[in-house]
């Protein structure tokens, strides 16, 4: 990063968060993992179950969720609507990179990903940058399944039935 003030609220825009969630079909995961207790894990998982097409981007797996695990970005035989980086934040600068030459529309880094060049690098790709967000909460958020404390509770109101 460079020394001068880094302002990380331009990359969390409520309503690009909202035109990315919305349409959105195809999202290549980076660094997506098969162990089922990593939040990518999790991640994957929740946007699969929700309609997504998942594409899992690890060198060191050959499926993950069911699906073909690519090595890289470029390897991925179709387009990707949204790069979503589950990666060291020193790493962003190349998926930045690769996410602008396979003519990705989106670059999602999770909660902690942040890097001030990486994000340069998408943008001036023309790609829109969401940076320090997770997609599952966002998404959570908008379709309007979360419960205050991060779980769907199936119920429309907060008072207990037989409570008066």
């Amino acid at each position: 990063m460079s020394d001068a003030a880094f302002d990380l609220t331009r990359y969390q825009d409520t309503t690009v968060v909202q035109q990315v969630l919305h349409n959105a079909k195809t999202i290549a995961v980076v660094g997506l993992s098969s162990n089922i207790l990593r939040a990518s894990y999790f991640v994957g998982f929740y946007l699969k179950r929700h309609g997504y097409r998942v594409v899992p981007v690890n060198p060191k797996e050959t499926e993950i969720l069911g699906e073909t695990s690519y090595k890289s970005l470029s390897d991925v035989p179709f387009p990707v609507d949204v790069v979503n980086v589950f990666r060291a934040p020193a790493a962003l600068p190349g998926i930045a990179e690769e996410a602008v030459a396979v003519k990705a529309s989106n670059l999602w880094c999770q909660f902690t990903v942040i890097n001030e060049e990486g994000g340069r690098i998408a943008e001036a790709g023309g790609l829109s940058v969401i940076m320090d967000r997770c997609i599952k909460v966002e998404h959570a958020r908008y379709v309007g399944r979360m419960h205050w404390l991060g779980f769907n509770t199936h119920r429309i109101t907060s008072v207990r039935g037989g409570l008066q």
